[in-house]
């Protein structure tokens, strides 16, 4: 018996120094650095006239066709948008303006920017390209910013449905601008590009998380169809929809929040 205690505690004492060991090695490795929080929100470098949301703006040209847009399109054959047959949509990005301290956009207030725009680019561009989920071979990306989003005072209690989600502060975006382009989904190459400098939005302002659903903020819904319309109209341009095509892609684009037409 006194020889199996001893081999047991022998035993004992051989896991409680692997033990030891084990934490000390443990102890001694460098600790992971910290996550790093990247805000959701981007700022408008300071002096820049561009975001920096593009690949690049040397090429960018004032439009034939889409009035106050400066565009790019390639023309080599194997990439033009003719070649493509789905699209991608990234989700929208936002930039403050440059003196607009980013913190005071929350999430549920870009997230109205962006979920809004979203789906009324995807809408526009749909029955041009499909729109697809995952890349893959001759399929586009779209990749979309709001740039120039302006804070304004907060909303006050009670001004806003509460079903409505109302947003601490009100967000303006009457000198709000788009840029877009679209990449290859597999190999990044850039296809075609555009600013839309037109400033639509004009006095227009979110104040609610669901601010198409409120007619007081009817001018920023109309604003944001209107960019998204914008886009697809470079889109025809580049992908050269004539006749019969570009009436029926008139006819089907449908913004979000708009009414189907009664028959």
């Amino acid at each position: 018996m006194l020889k199996i205690h001893n081999r047991l505690s022998k035993t004992a004492a051989l896991g409680l120094a692997l033990v030891l060991v084990v934490m000390a090695i443990a102890c001694s490795q460098p600790a992971p650095p910290p996550a790093v929080s990247k805000s959701a929100v981007k700022k408008i470098p300071a002096g820049q006239e561009f975001s920096g949301f593009l690949k690049d703006y040397a090429a960018l040209q004032p439009s034939p066709k889409v009035e106050n847009a400066l565009v790019y399109a390639s023309t080599d054959a194997l990439k033009n948008l003719r070649s493509y047959f789905a699209i991608v949509v990234d989700p929208i990005e936002v930039y403050v303006s440059t003196d607009v301290d980013e913190g005071k956009v929350s999430e549920v207030a870009r997230t109205a920017l962006t979920n809004y725009f979203e789906h009324a680019l995807k809408k526009a561009v749909s029955d041009a390209f499909p729109v697809v989920e995952t890349p893959g071979p001759l399929t586009l990306r779209l990749r979309a910013a709001l740039v120039g989003v302006d804070v304004g005072g907060e909303v006050p209690a009670g001004d806003v449905p509460s079903d409505l989600g109302p947003l601490d502060r009100v967000l303006n975006i009457g000198n709000l601008r788009v840029e877009m382009e679209l990449v290859d989904s597999e190999t990044g190459e850039r296809i075609a590009a555009m600013v839309d400098k037109t400033h639509l939005g004009a006095g227009a302002q979110v104040g609610a998380q669901y601010f198409s659903r409120n007619e007081r903020f009817a001018a920023a819904k109309e604003a944001f169809d209107e960019w998204a319309s914008r886009v697809r109209e470079f889109l025809d341009g580049a992908h050269e929809l004539t006749g019969a095509d570009a009436e029926r892609a008139d006819k089907a684009y449908k913004p979000y929040g708009a009414v189907p037409d009664s028959k």
